[in-house]
């Protein structure tokens, strides 16, 4: 019987590895590929102007991968409450520190979704947080490509740390623990694993520097496009090396909220930036116009990510605790 039941846990555990590399591949399927061809297509052909069936069709593509994770049973109302309570908490937080306190904190919301809920409800919750919140602070051109932003920096924070799963959560309760993600705090707090991305980006802006002595073309300054441009190149190496290894601690989730929110939200939305104001005189699709908005938008950029870096700092681990309590205490994603 004993045997019987550890093959069955083995064949149980295949199929949830296979089905969730399935639902992985889906979502990268939707989020690098469809829609960016959507907005794209929604932006050159249309200048912007169908912006509302953008976000809609972003939303759509968006349910695809996360319904995927009820392929083989119903779904729980738990379960989809959970998404549906972290969405309404990020647009409150971020709508009240908007009129209040000028931090990002709605960014690092997301972040803490993907972490503590996985790839694809984190880049759920940042997508319609992100729709809901343009209702109060103003829908446009910009609507789709912020959703894209936010949910691709939740998407992220879920396949870059450390979890372990829900399975392993309840042995390690039953076991004694009295929290698990203190437990791994305890043994990451060590800077060697961060710094393999942060050593990544650092090179990249190395030679970003280097390229701008020798080659510096028509850039008058080193602060811009070459600052995104190799940033990305080294974030993307820092992934690879250290993917599902980032640990859960403080001081993690801040430099990965500040690394990815001004390298990929910022390098994102300077590019929206020229495709949305292409219709105004003088604003033309130039490399040249897009050069001069990155280095007009990295001042915004290093205070967008610095201040939900903050944010992070402060509020991130215990969320992420007490998100996996909830998630163990309900029986959720089992």
């Amino acid at each position: 019987m004993g045997g019987g039941g550890g093959v069955g846990r083995t064949n149980y555990g295949e199929i949830e590895l296979k089905a969730r590399r399935k639902r992985t591949a889906a979502a990268a399927l939707c989020i690098f590929i469809l829609m960016p061809a959507t907005i794209a297509v929604s932006t050159l052909c249309f200048g912007g102007a169908r912006y509302m069936v953008t976000s809609l069709l972003i939303i759509i593509y968006t349910m695809v991968p996360f319904f995927m994770i009820f392929e083989r049973r119903k779904p729980k109302a738990r379960e989809v409450v959970l998404i549906a309570m972290m969405t309404a908490i990020t647009v409150a937080a971020h709508i009240f520190f908007h009129v209040t306190v000028p931090v990002q904190i709605g960014t690092a919301m997301v972040i803490i979704s993907g972490v503590a809920l996985g790839p694809e409800a984190g880049f759920m919750v940042g997508a319609l947080a992100r729709f809901v919140c343009n209702f109060y602070m103003g829908q446009g051109p910009w609507s789709p490509w912020q959703m894209f932003c936010w949910g691709l920096l939740g998407f992220l924070a879920g396949l870059m740390f450390n979890k372990v799963t829900v399975r392993n959560r309840y042995d390690g309760l039953s076991a004694g623990a009295t929290s698990v993600t203190a437990l791994e705090e305890k043994k990451s707090r060590s800077f060697r694993i961060i710094m393999g991305p942060v050593m990544c980006v650092l090179a990249g802006v190395i030679v970003a520097y280097v390229t701008y002595i020798f080659l510096p073309g028509k850039d008058t300054t080193f602060w811009g496009w070459r600052v995104y441009a190799f940033g990305a190149a080294g974030l993307i190496a820092g992934a690879l090396l250290q993917r599902k290894r980032l640990p859960v601690d403080s001081l993690t989730l801040a430099l990965f909220t500040l690394l990815t929110t001004v390298i990929i939200y910022g390098g994102i939305m300077n590019m929206a930036a020229m495709f949305t104001s292409s219709g105004i005189p003088g604003n033309d699709i130039s490399f040249n116009t897009l050069r001069l908005l990155y280095v007009s938008g990295l001042p915004y950029d290093l205070y967008h990510g610095v201040t939900a870096a903050v944010c992070m700092f402060v509020i991130g681990s215990p969320m992420i605790e007490k998100l996996e309590r909830i998630k163990i205490k309900y029986g959720i994603y089992r």
